[in-house]
């Protein structure tokens, strides 16, 4: 099957230019083709997860991936799907995130005998001259047409900064740059992206007069029309610091049953027919598909052996098991208990709530549970007895869990 087939199969694209001519160039012969990753944090998210996919699936078809990350782009800030400027790194900070990222990426694509290239827009970004630069790749630009970008759209309410106006222009010029480095023809990423990558793939075929493409995957939505990929505690990272491997399987465990079959699709590199086969299951027997999709995305990101005790602890809690080592556990101080030793403290300082007045919520819900006791009080304290040796089990709802050990 042609690799568009292959990605369109599991619903990961969403737009394609020249795409019959796209199908032949693919065709004819390994095609080098990159996806950018702006190093605004110390860690990938699952927003980058997607076109991080797209591109393991490339590479396995036989194309070349280039990785990106963008040292320079990031120093001038992408406006797409902001309300406001993003808030401006430091160039020490960038660098050890472009750095981190970098290893990130070498877990999903393989650098080996020249596979796969990393680049840093820095390298050629910083040294520009402006005014040559204007003179160049200016007049290949309608600032008219710039307007009518989604991303610049959204800015323009709140006002769009020269600063960010750049931003196209400069990822535009990635492409070109990479074109005339290393051949590459083929800009991919998400879809919220579309009008930075459409630019590149105009800029070539503009000024080079040779043929350049953009292709872009579907963000994962879940049934209710929004973007999956956030916690309570804010992006779904992969960063097993940021977000630890078991937090990570319990997300995918935890999705509705009407978004499994499409998360196996777009997530996993299961045969379609087990896909499929999984998502036709129903009641009680979906939760066979949600533990697949759970431990292949833990595996994928985190590792076999990380997903391995990920599904021993998820299975302590929902099956009675005996595994609780890699539940996501809290220290608390005893002092700290000694200070305030209200539940709806410590709901909040081991994460479970993010504030007290959502701690006091939800125990008026009936949604916390102290052990297997259900809590009713919001002024319920504890004191170091209810803290057995390996931990007090906390739950708030029926998918976020901490073990709190008492630290003497």
């Amino acid at each position: 099957m042609h690799i568009l087939d292959t990605l369109k199969e599991r619903g990961l694209i969403a737009q394609i230019t020249f795409e019959d001519e796209l199908y032949k160039q693919l065709e004819r012969e390994p095609t080098t083709f990159y996806v950018g990753f702006d190093p605004t944090a110390e860690s990938l998210h699952f927003g980058h997860f997607i076109p991080v996919i797209g591109m393991r699936h490339m590479q396995q078809a036989g194309h070349k991936p280039i990785a990106l990350v963008g040292g320079g782009t990031v120093q001038v800030a992408d406006p797409s799907g902001k309300t406001e400027l993003r808030k401006m790194l430091s160039l020490e900070t960038i660098a050890k995130n472009a750095e981190k990222i970098q290893a990130q990426l070498a877990r999903f694509i393989s650098f080996e005998d020249g596979k796969a290239m990393m680049v840093n827009n820095a390298d050629w970004l910083v040294p520009l001259k402006y005014l040559p630069f204007l003179r160049e790749i200016g007049p290949l630009f309608s600032v008219n047409r710039m307007l009518t970008a989604e991303a610049y759209r959204l800015r323009m309410e709140k006002g769009l900064t020269f600063l960010e106006f750049n931003y196209m222009i400069m990822q535009a010029y990635d492409f070109l740059e990479l074109f005339r480095r290393h051949g590459c023809r083929l800009q991919m990423g998400g879809d919220d992206q579309w009008s930075n990558i459409l630019a590149g793939a105009d800029l070539i075929r503009r000024k080079e007069r040779e043929a350049a493409f953009a292709c872009t995957f579907n963000l994962l939505m879940n049934s209710e029309g929004q973007k999956m990929g956030k916690t309570v505690n804010g992006a779904l990272w992969l960063d097993k610091d940021l977000c630890s491997p078991y937090e990570f399987y319990q997300y995918w465990r935890n999705i509705a049953d009407s978004d499994v079959e499409k998360s196996l699709a777009m997530l996993t590199f299961l045969p379609m027919e087990e896909v499929r086969r999984l998502g036709r299951l129903e009641g009680s027997a979906i939760n066979e598909a949600k533990a697949t999709l759970a431990y292949e995305t833990t595996k994928m990101v985190h590792g076999e052996e990380e997903a391995e005790k990920a599904q021993q602890a998820s299975a302590a809690l929902f099956s009675g098991g005996s595994v609780m080592d890699d539940v996501p556990s809290f220290e608390l101080p005893l002092s700290s208990l000694m200070e305030d030793s209200r539940l709806t403290t410590i709901l909040f300082l081991c994460g479970l709530c993010q504030s007290r007045s959502q701690a006091r919520t939800m125990v008026n819900q009936g949604a916390v549970l102290v052990g297997e006791n259900k809590a009713t009080d919001t002024d319920m304290t504890l004191s170091e007895d209810d803290f057995p040796t390996d931990g007090l089990l906390l739950r708030r709802g029926k998918k976020n869990y901490c073990r709190v050990i008492l630290k003497k």
